[in-house]
């Protein structure tokens, strides 16, 4: 302090700095996220945030999002992040638009995946599965399956997912695996389910069967070999096919064992070849007969290092009716009879245009040969090895085959060239590198094998197929085109088989009686494993004798029970059986939403099973997101070091980040994300928070009593009602619509250039220098006040922590923002004309602050209070432009508008950029800076008990003279600063 003595040295401006009504708040600059949201959490949980929602949704319109179970079997990935916060974003928007939201997370806990895991301990400690009983082995699956489940719970949890976690639903809970158990009774007594032998995806390393939606394909080089086939009946065409062969080429060297066809294309033009000379390598010897593809000629003399051919004859494939050739190792046990036959699907695409039909290994080649009634070798065993009785090949492994059955195919070319007889055996080998199925767990490639397999029937009467491919007519699919992805798949698929060869999971508890082979299909029998289940779980199965669910009036001798696992993708497929349906969850359910690859997954075996249960879809709408690339678009893998982890993002930026960037993705397609990507989204975040930031230092002390009505509100003001009216339309739509990719966004751009960079620009004078009875600063903070409800609520779905903050800094913790309702617009603040009178006026104070900017860096001002401007408008920009005060909207001291009647309407009509008449004129303003505003004046300094005021600011200072002010906290300076 100064002592008495001294003079006072206090300056103007520290004079009335205490007199300028700065920001004041309790909302940091910084959020924090990482410590501050566990607290949000455990605070949430202590209060009962979620039983007061579960009680405010009572008697509201139900909308259900049915929740595809991951898998428990892991750390959450970033995929699961997407997943879980598209979902919680949906829901909570919808509760905030007045709907009752129920949301039953689940998880898929049996099958594969689990039962591999808990097998690679076994492995670790050199332990043989096979020793262990089986219900010690589903224990430690389940155990294992629930440890994950309450892991991921937990991530879940922290990434701000609102759920009915105590609640839950998984699929080896007993309810869940009777209600599954139940469902394959449903199709059991429908007639739908039948046990059959035909190919199906088949992992020998997994020892089991697989569905598509457990196959991925890599690149595999595989042999590829010509093999020729000696004709030995040729019904309709003698002369032509004496002493030919048959030539095929595949790239399944291993199928040649299993061989019982060959199949031509009716609508292919066939030649015989004779082979006059060869080259080096060639196995065939010159006067070689061959049948082949007149337009795969040249490339197979190329392979088959036949130097020199004469054509002998040219025959069309429906010619070739009846032939039957002779499997090129007849005599080595391989002596049954090679009929060709007419396949659809054979092309010339590559190798001879004939195809080897090996029935067990291959959808096409086992639909032709059994309609033609050809038998179906069971040569590959679980392992995939060569069974007993394959001639020649016993015990040897279908991929360790290619040299042993080629070496054998050259032995029996060998024999026939010797014998002088047509040729049978090896022409030429390859190598292929091309897109083969493998195995998504254990990586390895897999095979088709005929197994007798458990199948749910697509087409006959009451066609399922059919069924499905109507019931979706009615389903909205988002992106729409997703709709012919899912129909195309339903309308190729073969039979559903849900049978797999494993231990953990729900058994396909059925009976087959053993001198008819037919499966039991008694109403009574299913109605006691369900019941037994509901209590013991599927264990009971395992446990009890037959007797017990075969009833009295059986005898157990009489029948096998099936000890098949069901495929787990009819399990998640049937949860809306034991899921929807209850208070306040409905069915079909109003969304599904997963990745696309649930088109071949949970979104198609969930309508098969509703459908061929109850009818209908389970789902009145399905939403469809993309993958998670990296940075770079490469697939994340532990190798590239490029994996992105949700716990990581949570630890170092908080969950609000990563949730902000899903929703600022577009997630119809693809999405990328790195360090450089959410560095984008943290600066994002920032600028959000930094608007509610300013709201609320601007509604500090605001009370109801300051509320202006609507019609008295300056025409800024309303149109920024305006801009909010059309802000609530767009997210009204994305609740109705589920499109939300372009939302959020949107409100980001809102923030930032209509709120940020103008509004807030321009209000900034009012709001800090007007005194607290002032119309306009009554205005302003009545919109503010609008604003900081619309924009927490906004973005309290996506931003479930920080608009919690932002709603409790104003109203207490006592009531949290997730309570609350998106606000009703009135239809008044919808104002169009506005909104182009507004783009119009906005487009000439860019064109002001550009000439005020090229004045700054010319160093004629500083700061744009310091300037005042000359404006020339037309006459019809001047009526246009009536009552716009652009000394305030410009943030400038003062502007003179000069009215040119002959100029052009050059700011409304004129196109931006161009050549502009009567440009602003920037010049130094005239007069003194005030010391509270620092407008610069001529009016400054007149009043002489406030020196250093403009005229305004004396007044304010006066009319506060007898009114104490609170202590101002630190904030920004004045506008202009």
């Amino acid at each position: 302090m100064t002592s008495s003595s001294e003079p006072d040295k206090t300056s103007p401006a520290d004079q009335y700095r205490d007199t300028v009504f700065l920001p004041r708040t309790s909302f940091p600059m910084r959020g924090g996220l990482p410590k501050q949201e566990p607290e949000w959490l455990k605070h949430w949980q202590e209060t009962g945030l979620d039983a007061r929602l579960a009680a405010q949704a009572e008697g509201r319109p139900a909308f259900t999002l049915h929740d595809g179970p991951p898998y428990a079997n892991g750390n959450l990935h970033i995929g699961h992040a997407l997943n879980k916060i598209n979902k919680d974003v949906i829901n909570r928007a919808h509760r905030m638009a007045g709907y009752g939201v129920r949301y039953v997370p689940g998880w898929d806990c049996h099958g594969l995946p689990i039962e591999w895991r808990v097998e690679e301990e076994y492995r670790k400690a050199k332990r043989d599965k096979d020793g262990v009983p089986v219900l010690e082995f589903r224990a430690e699956c389940r155990a294992y399956a629930a440890h994950w489940l309450g892991v991921q719970m937990e991530e879940f949890k922290r990434l701000g997912v609102q759920a009915e976690w105590h609640n839950r639903y998984a699929t080896m809970d007993f309810p869940s695996e009777a209600a599954i158990a139940e469902e394959i009774g449903r199709f059991l007594l429908n007639g739908k389910l039948y046990r059959g032998l035909r190919p199906v995806m088949w992992s020998p390393v997994e020892k089991t069967a697989l569905a598509e939606a457990e196959i991925e394909y890599h690149d595999h080089t595989s042999t590829t070999i010509f093999v020729a086939f000696p004709v030995i009946k040729d019904p309709t065409a003698a002369h032509a096919l004496a002493d030919v062969s048959v030539v095929i080429w595949t790239t399944t060297p291993w199928t040649i064992p299993a061989n019982r066809a060959l199949a031509y294309g009716p609508d292919i033009t066939y030649v015989v070849l004779r082979v006059d000379e060869t080259s080096e390598g060639a196995l065939l010897e010159p006067g070689a007969r061959v049948l082949v593809a007149e337009a795969l000629v040249d490339d197979f003399c190329q392979q088959a290092h036949v130097a020199a051919h004469r054509v002998l004859y040219t025959l069309p494939g429906s010619a070739l009716k009846g032939v039957v050739c002779a499997h090129p190792l007849r005599g080595a046990g391989y002596d049954f009879d090679v009929p060709m036959l007419p396949g659809e699907f054979v092309t010339t695409e590559a190798g001879t245009g004939l195809v080897h039909q090996a029935p067990a290994h291959g959808e096409d080649d086992f639909l032709l040969c059994s309609a033609n009634g050809i038998e179906i070798p069971e040569a590959v065993q679980a392992d995939g090895t060569y069974a007993p009785w394959v001639p020649g090949f016993a015990g040897v492994h279908v991929f360790k085959a290619a040299d042993v059955i080629c070496a054998t195919l050259v032995d029996a070319m060998e024999r026939a060239n010797a014998a002088g007889t047509a040729p049978a055996g090896l022409i030429a080998r390859g190598q292929i590198v091309h897109s083969y199925p493998h195995s998504w767990r254990s990586r390895a490639p897999v095979i088709y094998r005929a197994t007798p397999q458990w199948f749910i029937r697509m087409d006959g009467e009451d066609s399922l197929r059919e069924n499905a491919l109507k019931a979706l007519e009615n389903v909205t699919f988002v992106p729409a085109q997703a709709r012919n992805r899912l129909t195309s798949m339903v309308r190729t698929r073969p039979d559903w088989c849900i049978s797999r060869q494993r231990a953990w999971g729900v058994p396909i508890a059925v009976f087959v009686e053993k001198r008819t082979g037919e499966v039991l299909r008694d109403a009574a029998v299913m109605a006691r494993i369900v019941d037994a289940f509901r209590t013991e779980g599927a264990d009971a199965w395992y446990s009890s004798p037959p007797e017990r669910f075969l009833g009295a009036e059986r005898k157990a001798e009489d029948y096998d029970q099936v000890f098949d696992i069901v495929d787990v993708w009819f399990e998640s497929g049937s949860t809306h059986s034991f899921v929807l349906g209850r208070p306040g969850l409905s069915f079909p359910a109003d969304l599904y939403l997963e990745g696309s690859d649930q088109h071949r997954g949970w979104f198609q075996s969930s309508l098969l099973e509703s459908v061929g249960t109850r009818g209908v879809a389970p789902f009145k709408a399905v939403v469809t997101n993309g993958f998670v690339l990296d940075e770079q678009g490469r697939k994340m893998s532990k190798s590239l070091g490029n994996v992105v982890a949700p716990q990581d993002v949570n630890d170092s930026l908080g969950a609000d980040v990563l949730r902000l960037w899903v929703m600022n993705s577009d997630t119809n397609d693809d999405l990328r994300i790195g360090k450089e990507i959410l560095k984008q989204q943290g600066e994002l975040y920032r600028r959000l928070r930094n608007t509610l930031r300013w709201l609320l230092g601007g509604l500090d002390g605001f009370t109801e009593a300051e509320t202006v009505p609507y019609a008295e509100l300056p025409e800024l003001e309303r149109w920024v009602l305006h801009r909010v009216s059309e802000l609530s339309g767009l997210m009204a739509r994305a609740v109705e619509t589920h499109e939300w990719v372009g939302v959020y966004p949107a409100l980001h751009g809102f923030c930032t250039t209509d709120l940020s960079a103008f509004y807030f620009d321009i209000r900034k004078d009012v709001l800090y220098c007007d005194a607290p009875s002032s119309p306009t600063r009554r205005a302003v903070r009545t919109v503010l006040d609008i604003l900081h409800r619309c924009l927490s609520t906004w973005l309290a779905p996506v931003l479930v922590f920080t608009a919690e903050e932002a709603w409790a800094a104003r109203f207490g913790t006592e009531t949290s923002v997730h309570e609350q309702a998106f606000m009703d617009m009135p239809v008044e603040w919808m104002n169009p004309e506005l909104e182009e009178r507004w783009a119009s006026i906005r487009g000439v104070r860019r064109v002001i602050t550009t000439e005020i900017e090229g004045a700054r860096r010319n160093g004629l001002i500083g700061s744009s209070l310091q300037a005042q401007v000359e404006l020339t408008l037309s006459q019809e920009e001047a009526a246009l432009f009536a009552g716009v005060d652009w000394s305030e909207l410009a943030i400038v001291s003062h502007v003179d508008v000069v009215i040119d009647p002959t100029s052009s309407s050059v700011y409304v009509q004129g196109e931006e950029g161009g050549e502009l008449h009567g440009a602003p004129v920037v010049r130094v303003a005239e007069g003194e800076k005030c010391a509270r505003c620092w407008k610069v004046l001529p009016e400054t300094g007149t009043r002489a008990d406030y020196p250093g005021l403009c005229l305004r600011c004396a007044d304010v200072v006066e009319q506060a003279a007898n009114t104490p002010m609170t202590e101002p906290a630190t904030g920004e300076p004045p506008v202009g600063a």
